[in-house]
């Protein structure tokens, strides 16, 4: 599975972007879908997964209320939606694949990665 992220961007703390991750492959929907950010000089963190049905969703605590994970089986989409943007939220976004759900919320449990794409929000 290969996966590429895009919708990173600059704006203005309050506005929305919406993430897209798109997958190559024909078996996405096997795949828990989660999506990572890394800040400067910050551990890599968890911020949503998606279940492979879509059913179930989980969110850190600090975008819970403001981000929506989704995902498009059909399309080999998953998407993330960020709505109230804050500039603690500025980060490099990474989409990730696992093959379980059990540790969705670690890193080292995903097997592929997207190249990351950067989300710059201003005061």
């Amino acid at each position: 599975v290969q996966l590429q992220a895009s919708g990173g961007g600059l704006v203005q703390a309050g506005s929305s972007l919406r993430l897209s991750c798109v997958a190559s492959g024909r078996s996405f929907g096997s795949y828990t879908m989660g999506w990572f950010r890394q800040a400067p000089g910050k551990e890599r963190e968890f911020v949503a997964a998606i279940s492979k049905s879509g059913l179930t969703t989980d969110y850190t605590d600090s975008v819970k209320g403001r981000f929506t994970i989704s995902r498009d089986n059909a399309k080999k989409t998953a998407y993330l939606q960020m709505n109230t943007l804050k500039p603690e939220d500025t980060a490099v976004y990474y989409c990730a694949a696992y093959r379980d759900w059990n540790l969705y919320k670690l890193a080292q449990a995903y097997d592929y990665w997207g190249q990351g794409t950067l989300v710059t929000v201003s005061s």
